[in-house]
């Protein structure tokens, strides 16, 4: 089993969905875990269901002073941090002629801006602690070219990038980064989307769920993958490898 004992991962965008999942995986293996999101409530709810492993923390991924609080609190309460998992996002759809440059805006402040900042602000607290992991949640539409998804296609194509430049630069610090490409996963950001959707022409003809993905972060935080970094990992069904 892949373990995570004396491990603290945070995991932004960890009140629902693959977050949520990758919270309790990450705690099942020992891990404490700090739980940011601008959901409180259901925030607090995932961060209480994991007892004293579990810390709730109200985060805007993209304010340089909401990071810096979250440094703060996760240093306060446990230490120091091992593994930072940028997963929060926000995803929406639109013809590219009819996506607003607003709109546009919003997902890239979310979606790109918000790791980058996670990246400056935890960095030195791993490179501190002798090292660790970051691990960069981003899509098949960092991979692919989808129809509608102008905007949020071109924030995860910018957080693949950032991924393999951040993990040459970090490196020699002992400092992991490494990207997570999910495909179709039933999570709550994308089910009224989705819903009555035939998943068949996928090769493994179904959606993913959302703790085939926190397997993945789960390894990709432990030191079982301690001489992967700048890699990336499509967890999409076989979609990418056609």
């Amino acid at each position: 089993m892949v373990s995570l004992e004396d491990k603290v991962v945070v995991i932004t965008g960890a009140a629902r969905g693959q977050g949520a999942a990758g919270a309790r995986l990450c705690a099942e293996a020992g891990a404490r875990v700090v739980v940011t999101d601008l959901r409180e409530e259901e925030g607090r709810a995932v961060a209480a269901a994991l007892g004293g492993q579990g810390l709730y923390v109200r985060h805007d991924v993209a304010d340089a002073d909401s990071w810096a609080g979250v440094v703060r609190e996760a240093v306060a309460a446990f230490g120091t941090v091992s593994a930072l998992v940028n997963n929060a996002a926000l995803w929406r759809t639109a013809h590219v002629e009819e996506q607003s440059p607003e709109g546009f805006e919003e997902l890239l402040r979310v979606n790109l801006l918000g790791p980058f900042l996670g990246i400056r602000a935890l960095a030195p607290v791993l490179r501190a602690g002798g090292g660790g992991s970051i691990v960069n949640v981003s899509s098949t539409a960092g991979l692919v070219g989808i129809p509608g998804h102008a905007a949020y296609g071109s924030t995860k194509s910018g957080l693949r990038g950032l991924t393999r430049s951040a993990a040459l630069d970090l490196a020699g610090d002992g400092i992991r980064v490494n990207s997570v490409h999910p495909g179709a996963v039933d999570t709550p950001m994308v089910a009224d989307a989705v819903a009555g959707r035939d998943w068949s022409h996928l090769p493994l003809g179904r959606m993913g769920r959302p703790e085939e993905v926190g397997e993945l972060v789960l390894f990709l935080c432990s030191d079982a993958s301690s001489y992967i970094t700048g890699a990336e990992f499509a967890v999409d069904g076989g979609m990418t490898a056609r």
